[in-house]
């Protein structure tokens, strides 16, 4: 009886996947039109604003039941799949495979791209910059433990610009290759995840030496092949490692989320909801941090985000980096960096990029 009710539900979700199937080709077909159009004019295959705004779009039209997160995913890949067919574009990060990283990679470039697993942030950074990868996705600022200072200090210092962030949340998990710690010395993780579970490490193994290590993976890496070595890593690193779970999402702030920036040569236009990153410096003077920021608020321009680093000169000075609201080509938001361009020691936008989805 079941199966009367269901074959004429079967049949019709056969004829829709034909239908969908008939359009996404078609879809395809008009984006190598604009590969070709693209090709003529050496404009770049990836445009993160045309592609935020699409996301945006779909999110705002979707009448449901599908949830616009869902959909965004699904339009996600769509848009890779087709943006595949101009050229595969080439992105590098923290690697080694199964890192949160690659995780963010995907999450803003969907999978039809080809993925390039770096040792260290300093290689992702030096891959983007020689060319051997068109974007690099980098970890910028974690929701428990801050900003990721080396990422700040070769931002500082890099010609490349940011063109877009995003935000996924990071669920530790801590595993074996026995699925369990018997005969375990060692938990190995990086640095930033050995912090982001210290009270639970302090709580559960007290006694077992932590280490810190480049990278979750590459602690997932060692564990697979080492009966006394515990990684710390996401549940994609443990499988991809064939490690058992001792005990999963262990962080010890259970919204932990890790911010990401992705980086290259590309400068964006505006999308119409988008976030600039500068960094800037004072000069040695009495309210300086003070008159520095007052052209935000002079020309009604949001700051989001204020993180200080040490300029390492050894005469207690620092650079400042700030998030504001809006792209550099909106009016207020050009008036107000051409008057802090003016007024600081040092100064650099590092990108105006679309805010995350």
């Amino acid at each position: 009886m079941s199966d009367n009710k269901l074959l004429p539900l079967r049949i019709k979700i056969d004829a829709i996947d034909a239908q969908i199937l008939d359009l996404l080709n078609q879809r395809a077909r008009v984006a190598e039109e604009v590969g070709h159009v693209k090709a003529e004019t050496n404009a770049p295959v990836f445009r993160p604003e045309r592609e935020a705004q699409v996301l945006r779009g779909v999110a705002e039209r979707n009448p449901g039941p599908l949830l616009n997160e869902d959909i965004q995913l699904i339009f996600r890949e769509i848009m890779s799949a087709c943006r595949a067919l101009e050229r595969r574009v080439v992105v590098a990060f923290l690697g080694p495979v199964g890192t949160f990283s690659e995780q963010a990679v995907y999450k803003q470039f969907g999978h039809a791209i080809q993925a390039l697993p770096c040792v260290s942030i300093d290689e992702v950074f030096r891959a983007t910059e020689a060319g051997t990868a068109d974007f690099g996705v980098v970890p910028i600022e974690n929701s428990s433990e801050g900003a990721i200072n080396r990422t700040l200090d070769l931002l500082l210092q890099t010609s490349l610009a940011i063109s877009g962030e995003l935000a996924i949340p990071v669920q530790h998990s801590l595993m074996s290759k026995s699925g369990n710690m018997e005969g375990v010395s060692r938990i190995c993780a990086h640095s930033q995840a050995l912090a982001q579970c210290q009270a639970w490490l302090n709580q559960h193994f007290p006694h077992i030496e932590r280490q810190a290590v480049a990278s979750n993976a590459e602690a997932a890496r060692m564990a697979s092949g080492d009966y006394t070595v515990a990684a710390i890593a996401s549940e994609i690193a443990g499988t991809q490692y064939n490690l058992g779970i001792v005990s999963a999402h262990i962080q010890d702030d259970p919204h932990n989320r890790t911010r990401f920036a992705v980086i290259g040569r590309l400068h964006t236009t505006p999308s119409g909801k988008d976030q600039t990153s500068i960094v800037l410096a004072t000069p040695n003077k009495a309210g300086a941090v003070y008159d520095l920021l007052a052209p935000l608020s002079k020309h009604g321009v949001s700051m989001t985000r204020f993180e200080s680093r040490p300029a390492r000169t050894g005469n207690w000075e620092y650079y400042f980096y700030v998030d504001v609201e809006g792209h550099v080509m909106d009016a207020k938001v050009a008036a107000a960096m051409a008057e802090l361009d003016a007024k600081a020691a040092f100064f650099k936008v590092l990108g105006s990029y679309p805010c995350t989805l």
